[in-house]
């Protein structure tokens, strides 16, 4: 740990900007790529690592005749520690860019770094809506929850869920997650008898499961970080759940392509809206999964789809300004990029510097003896919700 003296020295403003302006001068353009990868979102900070190293090593590593070189620094999902290491990449190591971020205080803890030095920060993994708010050199490619929340609310209206139990993580996304549902199903005559919360760290479902239970709904609504649905999905079978005719719906972190086949059979029925899925049915997704499991020896999740589309909008904008790394440069030159991802279709809002993409209705399949969620249902170019007015 540093010292608060050779902290506020390092985040000095004069500091920051010398840091970053030496940084143009680099003929090797710098990632700072801060994830966590110990501690229990490991899982996260593996796959957004591994989608972009994937990406990075496609296109040969070298863009607008630069070579790009990922920074790759632990944070262990501790905000403080995630402010300590984005300083210093910035300083010392003299990043370009600063991305990755697995979850919301990670990303809200490093923006006033960004905006001060002017580093544009690429958020890979965090998918509460006011973060990209929170400094105008901060873009996303992965996610909000407000679109899948939004977006499975609709779709409970519309198929015979009338009385729902939320059941979040109790920080930003799961927040953002009850809220962005229960507004909309509600609004199309749900009826939402409890909204519960499970603390971040070390959750025990059980007592919140029960609850559900006792209210008797047509189904329970559940957000968990990604990676760390199985001890819900444990607890959720071993109450008997999956047979009581309480349905389980969501967006798809709790069905998580990486951690899908270790549920076994009782996940089978759950439906779920989301981003992506490894059985998404395209020619590109179909090579991203193949070259994915080649070079990592595990299936692609959501989450590998923000670092590998992450790394693609970072090295385009080098195209765009021809090599030249300054941060307001890089960051106009991401607004309004669009390409074909292995997801689908998506783009950059120019205005917000958020992400568009598909919401996918989806339900847990066998196919080839393997569990995968399989699209069934498009709600195309969902911008976040979170946003409409």
């Amino acid at each position: 740990m540093i010292s608060r003296r050779v902290w506020v020295s390092l985040m000095g403003a004069a500091g920051l900007a010398s840091a970053s302006s030496g940084a143009l001068a680099q003929e090797t353009v710098k990632i700072g790529m801060i994830l966590p990868l110990t501690g229990p979102f490991t899982p996260i900070g593996k796959q957004v690592e591994a989608g972009a190293k994937l990406y990075l090593s496609q296109i040969g590593g070298v863009v607008a005749g630069k070579k790009i070189e990922i920074v790759l620094r632990d944070d262990g999902g501790v905000p403080d520690a995630t402010k300590r290491i984005a300083t210093e990449l910035v300083v010392n190591e003299k990043v370009n860019v600063l991305a990755g971020f697995g979850l919301t205080p990670l990303a809200m803890a490093t923006a006033p770094i960004a905006t001060q030095s002017k580093t544009p920060l690429v958020v890979m993994a965090a998918g509460t809506t006011a973060i990209v708010d929170a400094s105008p050199f901060i873009a996303r490619t992965s996610f909000t929850q407000a679109q899948s929340a939004a977006t499975i609310a609709d779709w409970a209206a519309k198929n015979g869920i009338k009385k729902v139990v939320t059941l979040v993580t109790d920080y930003a996304p799961g927040i953002d997650s009850e809220k962005f549902f229960s507004e909309p199903f509600k609004a199309a005559g749900g009826e939402v008898l409890a909204q519960l919360r499970a603390p971040l760290q070390n959750p025990d479902y059980a007592p919140f499961l029960q609850r559900v239970i006792d209210a008797k709904p047509d189904a329970i609504f559940v957000f968990v970080p990604a990676g760390v649905g199985a001890a819900l999905m444990k607890q959720y079978v071993e109450r008997g759940m999956d047979k009581s005719g309480i349905r389980l719906i969501g967006p798809g972190d709790i069905t998580d392509d990486d951690l899908l086949n270790g549920y076994g059979d009782s996940a089978l029925g759950v439906v779920t809206a989301h981003l992506y899925s490894a059985n998404h049915p395209s020619a590109a997704n179909k090579a991203y999964v193949e070259a994915f499991k080649k070079a990592n020896n595990m299936r692609p999740n959501f989450m590998s789809l923000g670092g590998y589309d992450g790394m693609r909008l970072i090295t385009e904008a080098l195209k765009k300004t021809n090599g030249a790394t300054d941060g307001p440069g890089l960051i106009a030159a991401m607004k309004g990029m669009s390409w074909e991802s292995p997801r689908g279709p998506i783009s950059i809002d120019p205005d917000t510097r958020d992400i568009v993409q598909n919401i996918y209705i989806r339900k847990v399949e066998k196919v080839d003896g393997e569990l995968y969620n399989v699209e069934f249902e498009t709600y195309p170019s969902v911008k976040d919700p979170a946003r409409k007015k």
